[in-house]
């Protein structure tokens, strides 16, 4: 397998950002409180020393979670597919600093590698709540992998996902059709355990999203950390 393994899968965003543009401020309102994610943000807090460098994947509108870390002093970055999303997300978090970017980028020798052609650099935190149920089963692990390489010696990482055995289906979500991926939690802890990572916390939240068309799901969150 070559450099990130990205050149033996076939990326397909056909839609994805195209959506979450049409979603917009609407997400937010059908996903109001999102008090796991609240919840993996304050564990971070309780562990980063000050003025620390986080990057959000996926960080959509910026709420909470680029809000909560940039309001607490830290150095946050948010990477996002939609123009629409990130239009919001520097409405709502002047302070943070955002790409439109994929997760892809980040591969090694991507754009947005350390070290690569715009090289975002180290961070101490790195968060993906939600962001890689987006893409396939075949490049979350790559993805994974890149999250590491961007991550300090140390550095910490917590990801959610829906609790789910599914690669790469589409679903109806707020009006719009999206494709998502997931695991069941044994899979989703021994995939990232796989990418380097030590898991060390894991929690799961029920969560019945405000709208009629997405059922209840059952999410899981893992905070892990970049071995020294």
């Amino acid at each position: 397998m070559g450099v990130g393994g990205y050149e033996d899968i076939q990326l397909d965003r056909t839609g994805q950002a195209e959506a979450f543009d049409a979603i917009g401020d609407r997400y937010d309102e059908a996903f109001p409180h999102k008090e796991g994610q609240v919840a993996a943000g304050e564990w971070l807090l309780t562990r980063l020393p000050a003025g620390s460098r986080v990057l959000d994947l996926g960080c959509g509108t910026g709420l909470p979670t680029c809000r909560q870390l940039s309001d607490a002093g830290h150095q946050v970055t948010g990477i996002d597919l939609s123009p629409v999303m990130l239009s919001l997300a520097r409405q709502y978090v002047p302070p943070a600093t955002f790409h439109r970017a994929d997760i892809a980028d980040l591969r090694p020798g991507g754009p947005y590698a350390a070290h690569g052609r715009h090289d975002l650099g180290r961070f101490e935190a790195v968060t993906a709540f939600f962001s890689l149920l987006m893409l396939s089963r075949a490049e979350i692990p790559l993805a994974l992998r890149a999250v590491r390489d961007l991550l300090v010696p140390g550095g910490l990482f917590t990801l959610s996902m829906v609790e789910a055995d599914v690669d790469d289906f589409p679903i109806p979500f707020l009006g719009n059709t999206i494709r998502v991926s997931g695991y069941l939690r044994d899979d989703l802890r021994q995939v990232v355990a796989d990418a380097g990572f030590e898991v060390l916390r894991e929690e799961s939240y029920a969560y019945a999203p405000h709208s009629t068309e997405v059922p209840p799901e059952e999410q899981l969150f893992l905070h892990c950390r970049r071995p020294a």
